[in-house]
């Protein structure tokens, strides 16, 4: 009678050791071999990724400054009803701590603190330190005679708002929104809504530099891709030429060619085409912004629609025309709907690399071509207000995402449909 076969798991190698656990082992070091080759990639991308966003998120929710110098006033103002004026404990409290503060020179921090939310409030509480020594019981009217903005139910509202460390409101101003006195969020001064416009137009100009580079960067890559290769090659160097170039030089190129005294106004008005009084204002301003960006950002349109055309076969049109459809179906319907990965992929790298752009609008954009991140700039360098800058940076980083995962979702649907 023939035994039977012996199974896998049972089956044992000349060391006697079964083979599923020597097969189980040697898994186990192929894939910690595996983990030790990109460990360093990844601890390098939490280091200079994901750990400056983690901080940035942090900043945008925690304010420490007010309730750290102002912290006799923050315990006293915890007790406080919001209505009326606060009992004379706070005014006491108030006192205390400009005392301490203008000696410890953090008055600085608070006044910066609740001028963001205030402005001109800085100066009521640098005019009130300066005399806080002269100042004695009652401290709600010496406090008062001092300085008459202490009788505002809003300043001690917003100092109650303050005192605590983490709080949402610097993403209540990036919308473009304030909290108010009875802490309801209201629609901030119309000369103050900023935030919203500027994120409206990056998108806007964002999109219309990716269209523009999709229209011409299409048909330079279709150049490209049909070809031969030892011309193909020579056009794709002139093509990755603005990438060895400095991009601050690209700009101030473009700022040669299109200010009211360039090269292009001065061809205009030479041709007779303009008169020298109606020059066209072509840079520091919208059009200044588009043109620029679209230059430098092409590259990045053409690259990943060359990459796909150039797997397309030709002889998918020539079997087209074959079977009957002349030049401009068999393009439309044949080779067109091939060349849509790279449409998407090239348009979702230029626009994402448009809506975070700084250099080329700072440089060329004026007022009407700034964009949120030159705002973001704003405040990290010159405001020094870096928690609403985090909040600026946090809503366009969840923009960018919520493009991509939108692109993904696109995608995949169209893979579920004709895949």
């Amino acid at each position: 009678m023939t035994a039977a076969p012996a199974r896998p798991d049972t089956l044992a190698a000349d060391d006697g050791v079964p083979l599923k656990l020597k097969l189980a082992r040697t898994m186990r070091r192929q894939r910690l071999s595996a983990l030790l080759l990109v460990a360093p990639l990844l601890l390098f991308v939490l280091i200079v990724f994901l750990y400056p966003i983690g901080v940035m998120l942090y900043r945008s929710i925690h304010s420490p400054d007010f309730g750290a110098v102002m912290h006799r006033t923050a315990t006293a103002l915890s007790t406080w009803n919001g209505k009326d004026l606060p009992p004379e404990e706070a005014w006491a409290a108030l006192v205390a701590d400009l005392r301490e503060a203008r000696e410890n020179q953090t008055l600085g921090k608070a006044a910066t603190a609740i001028n963001f939310e205030m402005p001109a409030a800085r100066s009521l509480f640098t005019r009130t330190a300066r005399r806080a020594d002269t100042l004695a019981a009652p401290f709600r009217e010496s406090v008062a005679a001092v300085d008459g903005g202490w009788a505002d139910h809003d300043v001690w509202a917003l100092m109650k708002r303050l005192s605590s460390p983490y709080t949402a409101r610097f993403f209540v101003n990036a919308l473009d929104r304030q909290i108010d006195a009875s802490g309801a969020i209201v629609l901030q001064p119309e000369d103050r809504r900023i935030y919203i416009t500027l994120f409206v137009r990056t998108f806007m100009i964002a999109g219309a530099v990716s269209l523009l580079c999709l229209l011409l960067g299409y048909p330079v890559a279709y150049l490209l891709s049909t070809l031969p290769m030892r011309y193909s090659n020579l056009l794709m160097i002139l093509v990755l030429l603005p990438f060895w170039t400095s991009l601050l030089v690209r700009t101030t190129a473009w700022i040669a060619l299109l200010q009211r005294e360039g090269v292009i106004n001065d061809m205009l008005a030479g041709a007779g085409i303009i008169a020298e009084s109606g020059r066209i204002a072509m840079i520091y301003n919208l059009t200044g912004t588009i043109v620029a960006m679209t230059h430098i950002l092409l590259p990045f349109m053409i690259l990943p629609l060359y990459s796909v055309m150039r797997t397309i076969p030709p002889s998918y049109m020539r079997a087209a025309r074959s079977l009957g459809a002349d030049q401009f179906t068999a393009f439309t319907r044949v080779y067109i709907p091939q060349t849509l990965p790279g449409v998407g992929a090239g348009s979702l790298l230029v626009f994402i690399l448009a809506i975070g752009y700084y250099i080329t609008p700072a440089l060329v954009g004026g007022e009407t071509g700034t964009l949120i991140s030159n705002m973001i700039a704003y405040h990290m360098q010159k405001s020094l207000n870096w928690s609403l800058a985090a909040a600026l940076s946090i809503l366009l980083l969840a923009s960018v995402l919520t493009v991509y995962w939108v692109y993904n979702r696109l995608i995949g649907i169209d893979k579920m449909k004709f895949g």
